[in-house]
């Protein structure tokens, strides 16, 4: 893991060459999930992202993004993105190039519908995380082009398994997984583990403990998203973000200690991995 020669930019070229992320994230208490993960997909090569956001929100990542764009839609009472969201999220997916779902939507009932209903209809690669996959309990069969990117708590509700069974058995619970349902995973954790569809496994060498911190998830989704809208395979991406993922983690650890990592500091020193990786 050396190299994104992959990712090598013409001299003559534009923002819509390299990809357009939609990121679903976002409610009351949870808007700096949204913002790590938009924040993570521009720093990571996309050309363009637009984060949909319930509209009550709106004005607070406007001030927190700058290059990201945003798209306010309908809210429940709890201020998270209600069902009459669903359209509008379908037209805009269209001229996007991946969707990432998932980070701080809030695990509202009618939220959860929603998400569902957007990880069926949606056809653009996906990536999804957090409140994504808690709306996948008991209907994993909707999945589709997708990578998905549970920790082990999240994994234990996927499969009504232990997370200290997993975490014994991580490997095999990753490939047996990514078999059955024809997905990417991205089993995150120590070593995290990178399961394709077609038995292809990479156990990741990169990371700390440090980066056992809120907000270090969004950041991976985030990288992942921008890697797909680039139109790298499913596997490759994966592969690739938690690689660079885990670099910026190590980098930061060694500039401020793993004590006092934030996820913001991974967006800090992604500029910094991308360096040692980009040749």
């Amino acid at each position: 893991m050396t190299s994104l020669n992959i990712m090598k930019r013409n001299l003559n070229t534009h923002k819509g060459d390299y990809g357009h992320v939609l990121v679903v994230a976002g409610s009351v208490g949870m808007t700096g999930a949204a913002y790590l993960c938009s924040e993570a997909a521009l720093l990571s090569g996309a050309g363009l992202v637009t984060l949909a956001i319930p509209e009550s929100l709106n004005s607070i990542m406007e001030r927190k993004l700058t290059e990201v764009m945003t798209l306010p839609l309908p809210e429940t009472k709890e201020h998270t993105l209600s069902k009459d969201s669903y359209k509008r999220l379908v037209e805009f997916a269209k001229k996007c190039d991946s969707i990432a779902i998932g980070p701080g939507l809030s695990q509202n009932k009618e939220t959860q519908t929603l998400i569902r209903s957007l990880i069926k209809n949606i056809d653009i690669p996906k990536v999804i995380d957090a409140d994504g996959l808690n709306a996948l309990s008991g209907k994993l069969s909707i999945l589709k082009n997708s990578v998905i990117t549970p920790h082990l708590g999240e994994m234990s509700r996927l499969i009504g398994r232990s997370a200290a069974v997993i975490n014994k058995n991580k490997k095999t619970v990753a490939k047996n997984f990514a078999t059955e349902y024809n997905v990417t995973i991205v089993l995150k954790g120590h070593r995290s583990i990178v399961a394709s569809s077609k038995k292809a496994v990479y156990v990741n060498s990169t990371g700390n403990p440090g980066m056992a911190s809120g907000g270090c998830g969004d950041v991976l989704t985030g990288i992942i998203a921008a890697f797909l809208a680039n139109g790298m395979d499913s596997f490759k991406a994966a592969r690739l973000a938690t690689y660079v993922h885990g670099l910026s983690g190590d980098i930061a650890a060694k500039e401020k200690s793993e004590i006092s990592l934030r996820a913001t500091d991974l967006l800090k020193f992604l500029p910094q991995a991308f360096k040692k990786v980009y040749k």
